[in-house]
């Protein structure tokens, strides 16, 4: 576990981004957590650059696809978007720059590990990206996100497979509606949280997964109910009324 009470030089980590700031004190606080004292003391973390490096990167991504796959129909485009936006791969990137050498948190949290918990990491990256972009401006963002994004894409040969997009196609495809899923149990410590969720279809007995995030436990268990479904599996009894 690496010693996030005292954080790694800063300048190291904007080499790593490969972005020059004008203005260092936007990527303190985009690695600014909440909890950490200096939040406290009214500077404030950077939930408000992650809300904003959320749109900037998402504006990204989508102008780097519709340039790299210019014959693709935006079905295709969409897959792959969900794919290089969802927070595993922000987490990813996060991992891959280390970032949770340079998170400033509070003592306790720094000892409970939250410096390794994806969610938080996937966070801080799109906190970083909305300090770049308040820095340098959009041309700046984009370059930054092209380049540390830029192996996710090369490895998409194809539009990657969706389990929730073909368990809706499935649902819509027999009237059914959009599939449910619900939250059945949260449990482990707060840094290290495990997300339980049932996905439903209308008429259907429903699938259970879990895992470390909503996202991936809704699709692994969008995944499990498209191999009963695959198996024709019967509908759920229902009792008559008297």
């Amino acid at each position: 576990m690496p010693d996030t009470l005292v954080p790694a030089p800063l300048a190291d980590l904007a080499v790593a981004i490969g972005h020059n700031f004008i203005e260092p004190k936007l990527l303190r606080k985009a690695l600014t957590h909440p909890s950490a004292p200096e939040a406290a003391r009214g500077r404030g973390g950077y939930q408000r650059l992650e809300w904003l490096g959320d749109r900037v990167f998402g504006l990204i991504i989508a102008d780097l696809l519709w340039h790299r796959f210019p014959t693709e129909p935006e079905g295709h485009l969409t897959r792959r978007y969900a794919s290089l936006v969802r927070s595993e791969a922000l987490a990813r990137v996060a991992a891959e720059l280390d970032l949770g050498r340079y998170l400033i948190l509070s003592p306790s949290d720094a000892v409970a590990g939250l410096a390794s918990k994806p969610t938080v990491l996937a966070d801080v990256c799109e906190a970083i990206i909305g300090a770049v972009y308040l820095d340098a401006g959009f041309a700046a963002a984009t370059q930054v996100v092209q380049r540390l994004w830029e192996p996710l894409i090369h490895e998409m040969a194809a539009p990657p497979h969706s389990a929730k997009t073909e368990l809706q196609e499935w649902a819509q495809a027999r009237g059914l509606g959009l599939p449910d899923y619900v939250v059945v149990e949260t449990s482990g410590p707060p840094h290290a949280l495990r997300f339980t969720i049932e996905a439903k279809v209308s008429g259907y007995e429903a699938a259970v997964a879990t895992a470390s995030s909503k996202q991936q436990a809704q699709e692994q268990a969008a995944a499990l109910l498209l191999a009963i479904l695959a198996k024709g599996a019967p509908k759920p009894n229902r009792r008559r009324r008297r």
